[in-house]
């Protein structure tokens, strides 16, 4: 195989990975902005606790998307690190994203609901997403190994569930 199919091939399966991600975090992004909107200016509860109540919830949602789409092929004989880690980053993306919101509602005195909502669901939430999505597909959701990539697939193809291999 020639390095620039290779090459090829790696941007492709980055381009699928990345709309599926996208995809999954638009679920997500309605969820948060909804969730987010409903407990300012439903419950009128404080901004910033509203963003990271409809930050958690949008997290919940994100992740099963991600683990059963976006990233179902890859290992899952660990998942209680793989959560862990997921909710560690996730947490780390409510930081920057709500973040932003403190920073531009009590910092800034930007405190009309579009302001909020800019600073929340636009900045921050694209700050965030970025460093999720770099941090899901380095620590969290790891590639499989080639042999049981090849392994998962057929399992995949004959709709038998995958054989485990147990981590050497």
């Amino acid at each position: 195989m020639s390095q620039r199919h290779t090459m090829r091939s790696r941007l492709q399966r980055l381009a699928r990975e990345i709309a599926k991600f996208g995809a999954v975090g638009a679920i997500g992004f309605v969820v948060n902005f909804i969730v987010f909107n409903i407990c300012v200016h439903g419950f009128h509860l404080a901004v910033v606790r509203s963003g990271v109540i409809a930050t958690v919830v949008a997290i919940a949602t994100n992740y099963v998307g991600n683990r059963y789409w976006t990233y179902r092929d890859c290992d899952t004989s660990r998942r209680s690190r793989e959560l862990s880690l997921f909710l560690l980053f996730s947490g780390i993306g409510l930081v920057i994203e709500n973040g932003i919101l403190a920073l531009s509602h009590y910092g800034l005195g930007l405190t009309t609901p579009l302001a909020d909502n800019i600073a929340k669901n636009v900045v921050g939430l694209g700050i965030g997403t970025v460093f999720r999505f770099w941090s899901y597909r380095t620590w969290v959701f790891r590639a499989l190994p080639a042999r049981e990539a090849v392994q998962t697939a057929e399992s995949f193809l004959t709709e038998e569930p995958p054989a485990r291999i147990d981590a050497q």
